[in-house]
């Protein structure tokens, strides 16, 4: 059997299509508009700061129980 290889373009022509690739696919994005921007942003916070009053309530309910458990386990 006899390999065929086949010439691949070189790393320069390689990085300029990749570029031209990206600007094209870059013209197709729909951008939101500062009002879309807004809103989504605020409900991000809103989101985070929530889920971060969720994380620190469940860590002080288990803090407590934690602490506790072991005197009632003893019996102390």
């Amino acid at each position: 059997m006899s390999s065929v290889e086949v010439a691949r373009p070189g790393l320069g022509t390689r990085l300029v299509t990749f570029y031209h690739d990206v600007i094209a696919e870059m013209k197709k994005v729909t951008w939101p508009d500062r009002a879309q921007l807004q809103s989504a942003t605020i409900q991000i916070i809103i989101f985070v700061l929530l889920l971060g009053a969720v994380i620190a309530l469940l860590d002080v309910a288990l803090q407590a129980l934690l602490v506790r458990l072991p005197a009632m386990l003893i019996g102390r």
